[in-house]
């Protein structure tokens, strides 16, 4: 048992050397030039997103949603089968109806 306890503390005390070998010193930024595009940036990294993203991030958050479901519902479709694939077609048709509305509300125009 303490042979058990020292390895975990040598572990510990090898991860905590490695931790600030490897540090990264924090140091203010200075005045960089941009990181990949090579143009000055237009506008500050904190500033709002314009409205019409949101639209457009909801519909993928509903997607997403849909894949959260789709998973484990492919684990127990053979077993529950046809009231499971008929569950399945009814949420596939809400979510084709909301994003129906979405197209017809106008929310994927950029203009």
């Amino acid at each position: 048992m303490f042979l058990l306890l020292a390895v975990c503390v040598l572990g510990v005390l090898l991860l905590h050397g490695a931790g600030r070998l490897c540090a990264v010193r924090r140091e203010p930024a200075r005045a960089l030039p941009p990181f990949s595009g090579g143009l000055a940036p237009a506008e500050h990294p904190a500033s709002r997103f314009h409205v019409r993203w949101y639209p457009v991030s909801l519909v993928f958050l509903a997607f997403d949603m849909e894949m959260l479901f789709m998973y484990p519902w492919v684990r127990v479709v053979g077993e529950m089968g046809t009231p499971a694939v008929v569950e399945m077609f009814l949420f596939l048709g809400i979510l084709v109806a909301a994003v129906a509305y979405a197209w017809r509300e106008g929310a994927f125009r950029w203009s």
